[in-house]
């Protein structure tokens, strides 16, 4: 399947949530906000919020420092 990953093409295998995909790229779900197609997507909804072929993610990652 192809999804668009901020911003760029990316081909993803056996990946049906958005859970699977933070699971992928090694990314904790609670260091991150996703966006699916222009909506925030809740913590909660990783799971059970799927990922469809052509759709726009877009993964922001906290960054502590001071």
């Amino acid at each position: 399947m192809n999804i668009t990953l901020n911003g760029n093409n990316k081909s993803i295998q056996e990946i049906s949530s958005v859970l699977d995909l933070l699971k992928s790229l090694e990314l904790t779900p609670e260091t991150v906000v996703v966006e699916l197609n222009t909506t925030i997507i809740q913590p909660d909804s990783y799971d059970t919020t799927n990922i469809a072929e052509d759709d726009w993610v877009e993964i922001i990652r906290f960054v502590g420092g001071g």
